[in-house]
């Protein structure tokens, strides 16, 4: 653990979270778990980039007082990313949960296992 480890805290706690939500998408078989992995995942992403984002002793990007110098204001740039990343994580999580209720109604199970082996069965 070096001296950077305690200043990058911010990203280390993301890293730690991707992880996580790597691990559980990869190793259950509950597709529900598996979502919210992904949604794990998603949130890493996202503490990651606001902590890359912004600067210490700088102000969000309004203009104020007519202060046009870019050295006063954050990047606005990360934190778009994080809100349309948001919007795409919600939409892609309400899908995924709608294909899984789907997937239930017509398995009655969640494993994904015993779906691919339920449906590899159908096939014959």
């Amino acid at each position: 653990m070096g001296p950077n480890l305690f200043v990058n805290y911010y990203e280390a706690a993301a890293m730690i979270l991707f992880g996580i939500g790597f691990t559980t998408l990869m190793l259950h078989p509950n597709l529900i778990k598996k979502i919210i992995g992904l949604n794990i995942m998603d949130t890493a992403i996202y503490l990651f980039l606001a902590a890359k984002g912004y600067i210490e002793g700088r102000l969000a990007p309004i203009i104020v007082n007519g202060d046009m110098a870019m050295e006063t204001y954050i990047n606005p740039i990360p934190s778009s990313l994080v809100l349309t990343g948001i919007v795409v994580s919600v939409s892609v999580t309400a899908i995924s949960l709608s294909l899984v209720q789907k997937l239930y109604k017509k398995y009655k199970t969640l494993n994904i296992d015993e779906i691919m082996l339920r449906a590899g069965q159908e096939e014959d």
